[in-house]
């Protein structure tokens, strides 16, 4: 059976949630990083924007789902390239590219979901 195209399976919504909560786990810490550095801050605002870009957020809603799949995808775009988690915390002084992306997904998801 297939979903209408404005509706997601209730197996979508939790496989996306459970993708964003273990985001949240790993890089949660940088929103109170963000807000006590503008640096990070701008970072983390440069990097939202190009997330909505990439999902056409200013052409169809933005979605929990779409925000997973993407988070997803970056990951295995890094992994591919070799990138593997360390599971040590990161450091928000400097971080590099991959954790301000998810970061910015985090975010986003999370100003979605408490909307």
């Amino acid at each position: 059976m297939r979903v209408p195209f404005n509706r997601v399976a209730a197996s979508e919504v939790d496989s996306a949630r459970s993708t964003l909560a273990a985001l949240a786990v790993s890089v949660g810490d940088g929103l109170a990083a963000g807000a006590e550095r503008p640096g990070l801050r701008a970072l983390l605002d440069q990097h939202a924007a190009a997330v909505r870009d990439s999902l056409d957020a200013g052409l169809r809603p933005l979605t929990l789902a779409a925000l997973a799949g993407y988070a997803e995808g970056v990951l295995a775009g890094a992994s591919e390239q070799g990138w593997q988690p360390t599971g040590a915390p990161i450091d928000w002084s400097d971080p590099d590219w991959l954790p301000i992306r998810l970061l910015a997904v985090h975010a986003l998801a999370r100003a979605l979901d408490v909307a």
